[in-house]
């Protein structure tokens, strides 16, 4: 595949690693620092995210240790995640916060599971839409004489097996997010 698709493959690719760090942020019975990322903190009157205010360690597999700079935000930071979907009570002992991740009951990694296929769905409509500009340029351009029909019919083959490729990666990172939710 020529340079000629590389607009079009970019676009795809941010559109998976989108799916990835959408995914990061999905709660799968382990500890992860990502689950954070959408949690913003006032911190004197401006939303901040944590890991900009304090270090994130992970003691255990299933909890979190979250240690600010300045302990006069641990007031701030507690509620911001109380008021988060996170679902998790934190823990304050006047310094840090701990945040136990409880193991996820069979009904819970279902709704996961529906949340991660939903992304996927998301991202393969992105992914087809990028192929639809593509599709409408080549045919814009043949229209108007820059491209033979051939140069056409070759460019939505080369077009469709792009779109097939990032697919089947899309499928490949739910996958492994849905495993990583089933396993035990």
């Amino acid at each position: 595949m020529s340079n000629e698709y590389k607009v079009y493959e970019d676009k795809m690719q941010k559109s998976t690693e989108f799916l990835s760090r959408d995914l990061a942020a999905v709660r799968a019975g382990r500890a992860s620092a990502a689950v954070l990322d959408p949690i913003m903190v006032d911190y004197y009157g401006s939303p901040t995210p944590i890991n900009q205010i304090a270090t994130i360690s992970s003691p255990d597999p299933r909890s979190l240790l979250i240690s600010p700079w300045d302990q006069s935000v641990l007031p701030n930071l507690t509620r911001a995640i109380q008021a988060s979907d996170l679902g998790i009570n934190p823990q304050s002992d006047g310094k840090n916060i701990r945040l136990i991740f409880p193991q996820l009951t069979e009904e819970r990694r279902h709704e996961l599971n529906r949340q991660v296929k939903k992304y996927a769905e998301d991202t393969k409509v992105a992914i087809r839409n990028i192929r639809r500009e593509a599709m409408d340029d080549y045919k814009r351009m043949e229209k108007n004489s820059e491209i033979t029909e051939d140069d056409l019919r070759n460019s939505e083959k080369d077009i469709n097996n792009l779109t097939d490729k990032w697919v089947k990666k899309v499928d490949e990172i739910a996958k492994a997010k849905e495993d990583e939710l089933f396993e035990i």
